[in-house]
């Protein structure tokens, strides 16, 4: 679906993202990843078989962005499909969230995607294909998850936004928008009311969380690569401005 095409993923170390290499790699694409650690990169590559290009990198960093943009265009001359993905998960009871817990928050998921795009936007060819990733959060309202949900949600706009300002291009702008997914975000310090759990309260909080899922189970990392492969292919030429929900009914039903 993918072959000779090029593609960069954020936060491609671990979880969606990875799997999401590897998906693109089996399809045919050439494959950039980004991550903020270097060891974690390394091992990514491994488990990819080493035919991927690493860019070590922080969304945050304005600089580190435009570096990254230089080498995926010195490395594979323009650019055809972006996912940015880079992203971070934690609970926002509103009494309880700080400052910095909020700056944290609005810094990678919104301003990180929105510098990430500005970025890289010039390397990208005509046609080319940008995916977002939102979260179910955005769909609904969930207790102790403002910030976080107001994060997504700002995602879920440039989407629209962004695709109607790079029309002139023929860029699409679209939107993956997971559920409750089997990565190591998930068991992340603050994805509860109460971090560092033991390993039985995890399963604890765990099951009641999929007691809420129509579906009746978590979602694989491996069920959202497969929604951005569509995303980013001609397969879904006819989409612009969307959000692909994957959520097992969470946010739907």
């Amino acid at each position: 679906m993918l072959m000779n095409k090029t593609a960069l993923i954020t936060g491609g170390s671990s979880g969606i993202g990875l799997a999401t290499a590897k998906l693109f790699l089996e399809n045919g694409a050439r494959v950039a990843i980004t991550g903020r650690d270097a060891a974690s990169l390394k091992q990514a590559s491994d488990a990819l078989g080493g035919d991927v290009l690493t860019l070590e990198a922080d969304v945050r960093s304005s600089e580190d962005l435009q570096r990254m943009a230089a080498t995926v265009k010195e490395q594979f001359g323009s650019l055809d499909i972006l996912f940015a993905n880079a992203g971070v998960a934690f609970v926002t009871p509103l009494g309880k969230t700080t400052e910095e817990q909020f700056d944290k928050l609005m810094d990678i998921n919104v301003k990180g995607t929105f510098f990430t795009i500005q970025a890289v936007e010039p390397v990208m060819r005509e046609g080319a294909s940008i995916i977002l990733n939102t979260a179910w959060l955005n769909q609904v309202g969930a207790p102790g998850r403002g910030a976080l949900s107001a994060s997504k949600a700002a995602v879920r706009s440039l989407a629209r936004t962004l695709s109607a300002e790079l029309l002139p291009r023929r860029i699409r702008v679209n939107a993956v928008s997971p559920g409750l997914i089997e990565t190591p975000i998930l068991r992340g310090v603050g994805q509860s009311e109460h971090p560092g759990q033991s390993d039985a309260e995890f399963k604890a909080y765990i099951q009641g969380a999929v007691d809420m899922i129509p579906i009746g189970r978590l979602g694989n990392a491996e069920e959202i690569a497969g929604a951005v492969l569509f995303l980013a292919s001609d397969a879904s030429s006819y989409m612009l401005g969307s959000e692909l929900v994957v959520d097992g009914g969470f946010g739907q039903l």
